[in-house]
């Protein structure tokens, strides 16, 4: 990921990548996956474990990256997120 400061940097560079997959996704019913989604699923899962990554691979990653696994990023994340309750935010 050389030649960017900052990951927020390479984000906005990978950002029309981000929204092709996620229209992807929304073309065959998986509406609930977000653009960050897809980015934290890629660094945490994927990148992390490379080097010296270029900007097609980090391009290609996204665009390949299965629907199925995404999805069931998702809704891991989402099955073992708790959930707080409205009142316990206001104390």
């Amino acid at each position: 990921m050389d030649g960017f400061r900052s990951a927020d940097e390479l984000y906005k560079k990978v950002e029309p990548a981000l929204n092709s997959k996620r229209k992807d996704l929304t073309r065959v019913g998986i509406n609930y996956v977000q653009k960050v989604d897809i980015w934290n699923y890629l660094k945490n899962n994927v990148w992390n474990k490379k080097v010296n990554l270029t900007l097609g691979e980090i391009v290609n990653d996204i665009m390949t990256t299965s629907n199925g696994e995404l999805e069931n990023y998702v809704q891991d994340l989402m099955t073992n997120t708790p959930r707080v309750r409205i009142e316990d935010n206001l104390l």
